[in-house]
């Protein structure tokens, strides 16, 4: 199944896909507001800051399947507005392990990490860099978003 066509819902309720990044570089993150790895929406805001100009994107994908995420889509899209300043879209609440899994995740945890682990999602904040034409990078929950090695890929991969 090809990333850019798998549909998911918005706060708002509408739908959407990433086929509007196909020539972008998004950073996709399975996102939790009660976590010890929260502060990362710092560093994730920053990159959004530093870089949407130039054809990247971060997009979060809440869940609480750690236990750790808000009761209902409004109380997340307040928390992280509020509390993070965040301008990247955060999507509707997701489940990212399991039978039940969001197909974008189904399928972007096919994809092995440096240290080759792949399938289910470790924890909250573990990202997945998409690059132009759809290749797949994979990094743990405890590396930052802003980590020299993913900025240098971001960089690398920028359309613009």
């Amino acid at each position: 199944m090809d990333l850019y066509d798998i549909p998911f819902d918005r706060m708002d309720g509408s739908t959407a896909t990433l086929a509007e990044h196909r020539e972008d570089v998004v950073m996709v993150v399975n996102v939790a507001s009660r976590c010890g790895l929260t502060p990362q929406y710092t560093a994730l805001e920053q990159l959004q800051q530093k870089y949407a100009d130039r054809g990247f994107t971060v997009v979060g994908f809440p869940s609480n399947q750690f236990f750790q995420e808000l009761s209902s889509d409004e109380k997340i899209a307040e928390f992280c507005s509020a509390t993070y300043g965040v301008t990247f879209p955060v999507v509707s609440k997701v489940k990212v392990n399991g039978r039940k899994a969001h197909p974008l995740y189904q399928e972007l945890t096919k994809t092995p990490d440096a240290g080759g682990h792949d399938g289910r999602i470790r924890w909250n904040f573990e990202k997945f860099l998409v690059l132009p034409g759809g290749e797949v990078r994979r990094y743990a929950p405890q590396t930052v978003p802003d980590d020299p090695e993913i900025v240098e890929v971001i960089e690398a991969h920028l359309p613009r």
